[in-house]
């Protein structure tokens, strides 16, 4: 799942779908400006490795391929992986990749136009703390703050007409040395 998961294109496959729900190759590829060839060979990987299922319930005819996410979220430990060098490698690879494409969104953000910018004024955010803690208070730290990207991730979204785009939120905590 994670060697799936490890490259580029495939883990932005995942977010358009996590965005935009259920799609065919064409949409994605329209999306992504991708070819749908392309498309299609990388969501036919995601699919063996787990990460994807058909939806034929939503096409129009047998041709027609619709795929969806089979889990809105996807976590995983590093520890998980510590007992073969070469899963330890592929986790390794997957994290960096994960960072990777986290801070390429908010360079994505902070190149935006003047326009857009303003349109969301000061809403957007970033913010880091040094804390002082035991390995069981971060765990319960990341805990807390999951619990509230879940909370919000899982709301079911207002009927009330105001237009509202996919907003991107993560935070990592980690020991480290000022």
């Amino acid at each position: 799942m994670l060697a799936a998961m490890a490259h580029p294109l495939r883990r932005r496959l995942l977010d358009v779908l996590t965005v935009h729900g259920p799609a065919t190759a064409t949409m994605i590829a329209e999306r992504t400006g991708q070819t749908v060839a392309n498309v299609s060979h990388h969501l036919r990987v995601l699919h063996g490795s787990g990460l994807l299922e058909e939806a034929p319930e939503l096409a129009r005819d047998r041709k027609q391929r619709w795929w969806r996410r089979t889990s809105a979220s996807l976590r995983w430990s590093s520890h998980d992986f510590t007992r073969d060098p070469a899963d330890t490698a592929i986790a390794e690879a997957a994290q960096s990749l994960n960072l990777d494409r986290h801070t390429n969104l908010v360079r994505t953000w902070l190149a935006a136009g003047e326009d857009e910018r303003a349109r969301w004024g000061d809403s957007a955010f970033s913010t880091d703390r040094w804390l002082h803690l035991t390995p069981d208070e971060l765990r319960q730290c990341a805990a807390e703050i999951t619990g509230v990207l879940d909370r919000w991730a899982g709301r079911r979204v207002p009927g009330d007409g105001r237009q509202r785009s996919p907003v991107f939120v993560f935070a990592h905590g980690v020991p480290a040395r000022p």
